[in-house]
């Protein structure tokens, strides 16, 4: 077996947009288990920044990233502690959002006759494959005590594939 067929395919892709984790188990299963791994194995880091509020990964910050859907749109929020909106990039295209981003952190202090200096500097990089269409020209996004959220407006088309079914009892 070559290491090339243990990477997952893209073979859920219809119209250019993935396929929805419900529709794929294994996708679920895979996220489920990136997720234990990477609960299990955080605190573990022997950076720098161990500890601190910017978990590493590959020695690049990796900001916390929250997706939400609701009926009407998508919402992602992100943790940017420390960040000014200037040095936040962010881009919607083919169906993914990409955040990029630099931090830069200066720590100094003057105590009991010592001077202390640090300086820290960090890129990262991070796209989200979004779950659905939506309205490009709609998308919104605010920067507020250190947290990014975006909202992205379903398209009609993805507002119209939900299909509510009513339950019944025999």
């Amino acid at each position: 077996m070559a290491v090339r067929d243990l990477i997952p395919r893209m073979a859920g892709r219809r119209g250019g947009l993935m396929r929805r984790e419900a529709d794929d188990p294994f996708r679920s299963l895979h996220r489920q288990m990136d997720r234990l791994f990477d609960d299990f194995l955080h605190g573990f880091e022997l950076s720098p920044w161990a500890g601190e509020q910017w978990p590493t990964m590959s020695g690049r910050y990796a900001p916390q990233v929250d997706v939400t859907e609701a009926e009407t749109d998508v919402t992602v929020t992100v943790e940017l502690p420390g960040m000014e909106e200037k040095d936040i990039d962010v881009a919607l295209a083919h169906g993914n959002l990409t955040l990029k981003g630099e931090k830069r952190e200066e720590k100094e202090s003057k105590e009991h006759g010592y001077y202390r200096s640090e300086r820290s500097y960090g890129s990262f990089a991070r796209t989200i494959p979004l779950p659905c269409e939506v309205e490009e020209d709609q998308v919104s996004a605010t920067f507020k005590k250190g947290v990014l959220t975006i909202t992205l407006p379903k398209s009609p088309e993805a507002r119209r594939e939900v299909k509510h079914i009513e339950v019944k009892t025999d």
